[in-house]
């Protein structure tokens, strides 16, 4: 079946106006993204351990692991914008505490209750586009929400950098001032998404849902498995490149590469990624994660990592859009935070485990873990691999634009129930 797509402006110029709300909200949270980045390299010059370190990023990882839970049910009963402010108010209080922790006991406390508030806000944000956006827009959407995801992220890290070399309290203040920022744009312009609905069931009967969705338990395990690979690069990264001599700056400024490649490119590939299944795309995506993290075991000099970071964000550009949007399909509208924050679940459930384990395979040999890195890419990719074409998992795009009326009819009402509580 031979279909026309529109162009990538136009279905840009068809998203909401909220949902361009929640990116400039997003990207001025994410500019602000200081001190997790630089989180190692602050407890080492510290005069901690790189065991010490771990811990702390995995502390940050098990308040991620809760907030992810708790910010989907949040998002489905108080509302997404409230479950958005609320986040960020309170992850710049938990920024400056941390920045007055002395003792590794009271830093792994502080980095615990950052882990909490800050990532509370993403099942909200990513079940408040699938409210504001049609199923045929969706992959576009989530693209353009890590575009601006991105951008935030493509000048944060080299800023961060130079704050840094001027002392680590400006990573932290910076830190909370955005996300106080990000706060008010989402009170102040924000719609609160679709409403609950009590009647369809509790935590039980949400949980046997999920549990029942055997296409979505797939995308979950293949997730964990890319995101101990994914996740080094804010760990085992940095160490990689300072083992090599080079500065903080200059992690600062590779890791803003992955960031613009993401902004510059992302968006575009998606007029050719929606339109292949879902599952293979994402597959296609974790081999590229795993072949560019691989390449560091023999990656010496500035243009080898440079290649092997570009290599790798092409792979992150062409799995996580379509991700998002495949997993907003799946989920039942009354859900969509549930199924967001089991999905970012398996993303804080990684950060508790990959820095312990890139540090200690960092630790024996740094070759080993980046060839573990690759090996664990191809599992992801054997994971999520469709093997029939049973059950339908064809183009995002395809799929919406074959509906019919009544698709259609149900997106039109879904956006005005949206609008109407705003």
């Amino acid at each position: 079946m031979n279909i026309k797509e529109p162009a990538l402006l136009p279905r840009l110029r068809a998203l909401p106006r909220p949902a361009w709300i929640l990116f400039l909200g997003t990207f001025l949270n994410k500019f602000g993204t200081f001190v997790l980045p630089f989180l190692t390299l602050y407890l080492t010059q510290r005069g901690f351990t790189l065991n010490d370190a771990g811990l702390a990023i995995s502390a940050y990882g098990v308040g991620g692991l809760m907030a992810s839970a708790l910010g989907g049910h949040l998002a489905d009963t108080i509302g997404r914008r409230k479950t958005i402010a609320l986040s960020m108010f309170s992850v710049a209080a938990a920024m400056m505490l941390l920045s007055q922790s002395k003792s590794l006991p009271a830093i792994i406390v502080a980095t615990w209750l950052a882990g909490l508030t800050g990532e509370l806000y993403r099942p909200a944000s990513s079940a408040l586009l699938a409210d504001l956006v049609p199923p045929e827009l969706r992959v576009t959407a989530y693209a353009a929400y890590r575009m601006a995801f991105n951008a935030g992220f493509a000048f944060g890290p080299a800023t961060a950098g130079f704050l840094a070399a001027r002392g680590y309290f400006w990573l932290f203040a910076g830190d909370a001032a955005t996300s106080v920022l990000f706060g008010l744009i989402a009170l102040a312009a924000l719609p609160r998404g679709l409403p609950s609905r009590r009647e369809e069931g509790g935590w039980r009967d949400d949980a046997k849902t999920l549990a029942a969705d055997g296409k979505f338990l797939r995308v979950l395990g293949a997730a964990f498995v890319i995101a101990l690979v994914f996740l080094q690069i804010s760990s085992t990264f940095s160490l990689h490149m300072t083992r090599l001599g080079f500065p903080a700056a200059a992690y600062g400024l590779i890791l803003s590469l992955n960031g613009v490649l993401v902004v510059f490119c992302e968006l575009p590939l998606t007029t050719l990624t929606r339109r292949f299944s879902a599952r293979a795309v994402m597959a296609a995506g974790y081999l590229l994660i795993g072949v560019g993290f691989s390449l560091n075991a023999f990656a010496h000099s500035a243009l080898a990592l440079v290649a092997c970071v570009v290599i790798f964000t092409f792979g992150e550009m062409v799995a996580m859009p379509v991700s998002s949007a495949y997993i907003a399909d799946l989920a039942p509208a009354h859900l969509r935070g549930r199924y967001m924050g089991a999905y970012a679940v398996t993303w804080s459930a990684a950060l508790i485990f990959a820095p312990q384990m890139g540090m200690r395979l960092f630790g024996v040999s740094p070759a080993a873990l980046w060839l573990a890195c690759g090996a664990l890419a191809v599992l992801a990719a054997a994971i999520i691999m469709p093997l029939s074409r049973v059950g339908g998992d064809g183009p995002t795009a395809i799929r919406a634009q074959s509906g019919g009326r009544s698709d259609r009819e149900k997106s039109a009402r879904t956006l005005g129930e949206v609008e109407s509580n705003s």
